[in-house]
């Protein structure tokens, strides 16, 4: 993949809007074939103005873009649409309008995209629905499609997943995804779901305090430490994935298990503040979905923690 030409790149590009306000400066970046990227940083850092700016909708101070032999590029903001009496099946539609003729005909071909596109999304049973009777995540989804429509190799996205619910923000997570996978798309998300970008994405962008774009597979960026120095979390440890718990029981505890259930029983222990040691006074056994102190058996981590807690 190293080896071939970027669908889009950037020379010692800078960002902003005036010389005295530079968001960017100096990057060289690039998006290969297939490639899920994750755009990451601060709240206001200025990730929707290097993204309208890759988009063409917004000229750079300095420096140059190029969008491979094609030069098409689809983006998807988070502006919302006006006309919210439009049917789904007529936004996705417009994705089409720039290859049309002059009179506007829709081609068989153009008919044939489109409906690949609807497939794609699986949002066919959205098609007669008007804009203002979707949910955030269905409307993210339309969005989606649309964008497909216009065949791009590259699709640009502001904060795809801002205001939706953990599952919808997994949906289009994964769907992005399956897209660079299946359709060798490349598509740069602007996202703050850190959680979500650490498992999904190929690549990321992570804006540095110097005005710089540090690019490299997410973890990488864990283990050197530079996500934990742009974000400084406090009280979370991004390594292990944990909030950190504060012991301030005196009782030790020594769990033995595996799988879902010890990683899910050890969160329940810690966050109650008792202390995991292998020589604890408590021996904890995990069997068949319960829980084993000597002879007495729980059934649910509730019983567990109010006699361990009242020991």
């Amino acid at each position: 993949m190293m080896n071939r030409k970027p669908f889009l790149e950037t020379q010692r590009l800078s960002v902003g809007y005036t010389t005295s306000k530079v968001l960017f400066n100096d990057i060289n970046l690039s998006l290969q074939a297939g490639e899920l990227v994750c755009f990451m940083g601060p709240n206001g850092i200025g990730k929707s103005t290097l993204i309208r700016t890759l988009a063409g909708l917004q000229e750079p101070l300095s420096g140059k873009i190029i969008r491979g032999d094609e030069k098409k590029v689809a983006v998807v903001l988070t502006d919302k649409i006006a006309a919210s009496h439009m049917t789904v099946r007529e936004l996705i539609t417009y994705g089409r309008y720039p290859y049309v003729n002059w009179n506007i005909t829709l081609t068989e071909a153009d008919l044939l995209i489109i409906d690949q596109s609807i497939d794609t999304v699986h949002i066919r049973h959205l098609l007669d629905k008007k804009l203002y009777e979707l949910s955030d995540g269905q409307m993210q989804m339309v969005m989606v499609a649309r964008a497909l429509t216009q065949e791009t190799p590259v699709i640009l996205m502001d904060e795809p997943t801002a205001h939706l619910d953990l599952n919808n923000r997994v949906e289009i997570m994964n769907l992005l995804r399956q897209l660079t996978r299946n359709s060798g798309k490349a598509i740069l998300v602007a996202t703050h779901e850190l959680d979500l970008a650490l498992q999904t994405a190929d690549l990321i962008w992570l804006t540095m305090p110097d005005q710089s774009i540090k690019t490299g597979i997410p973890e990488d960026l864990v283990l050197d430490g530079s996500i934990d120095s742009v974000f400084q979390f406090k009280g979370f440890d991004l390594k292990t994935g944990k909030v950190a718990h504060e012991v301030y029981r005196t009782t030790k505890v020594n769990l033995i298990g595996d799988g879902p259930t010890y990683l899910w029983t050890r969160n329940a222990l810690e966050r109650s503040g008792l202390q995991m040691d292998e020589a604890g006074e408590i021996d904890i056994v995990i069997d068949n979905g319960r829980w084993r102190i000597k002879e007495q058996v729980f059934t649910s981590l509730k019983d567990l923690l109010d006699a361990v807690i009242l020991k």
